[in-house]
């Protein structure tokens, strides 16, 4: 037997270890800027100039106006000649609560009717919700699995779209509507489907 001593490989450089951890950091970096810039408010809807989608969905049980059952929600009732806002929102959303001050002035407006589509809520949350803050709607549509919101293209509650009188979606606002965002572009929005 010989005793020989194994020689040792010089150590090798270890930087290619970092090209992953770079690469990581970068793309990080870089969607972490993407999610921070922007207007969400702003995000495309392929749905402008289009008909609403097809739905036909269920009042929300036991919302009364003055003692009369609010109807639920359908694109039929959307093309009856007056300017709709359809508003996705639910009981268990935050930023629902804070435009919900903004929905209740749109409400007193006399030349819009306001469409709510409760999205995967239960009943009795949402009546409680519009049992506290009050209620803007003129119809209630629940959308319990969430299937016409996909169909409407909704990132998230809440969202608003303005319709025309013939059951065209021409604006989407998404997020919480603020004072601001009421008075700059829900408002002008709103007066533009007025226009012929």
């Amino acid at each position: 037997m010989s005793n020989q001593v194994s020689e040792i490989p010089p150590k090798q450089s270890r930087s290619w270890v970092l090209v992953p951890v770079l690469v990581f950091a970068g793309l990080a970096a870089i969607f972490m800027t993407g999610l921070q810039s922007g207007d969400p408010s702003k995000l495309p809807s392929a749905l402008i100039n289009q008909p609403a989608p097809a739905f036909d969905l269920p009042a929300l049980e036991g919302l009364t106006i003055d003692g009369v059952a609010v109807p639920g929600v359908t694109s039929d009732s959307l093309a009856q000649g007056r300017i709709t806002l359809v508003n996705v929102w639910a009981s268990w959303c935050g930023p629902c609560r804070e435009e919900h001050p903004q929905l209740m002035e749109l409400a007193k407006r006399d030349d819009i009717d306001l469409a709510g589509l409760n999205y995967k809520d239960q009943r009795e949350n949402a009546l409680r919700f519009l049992n506290a803050l009050g209620n803007p709607y003129s119809s209630v549509g629940v959308d319990a699995n969430g299937r016409a919101a996909v169909d409407w293209g909704v990132y998230g509650v809440p969202e608003t779209f303005v319709i025309n009188g013939e059951g065209t979606i021409v604006y989407k606002f998404t997020g919480p509507i603020s004072p601001q965002a009421l008075r700059e572009q829900v408002i002008p929005a709103i007066e533009k489907a007025h226009q012929p």
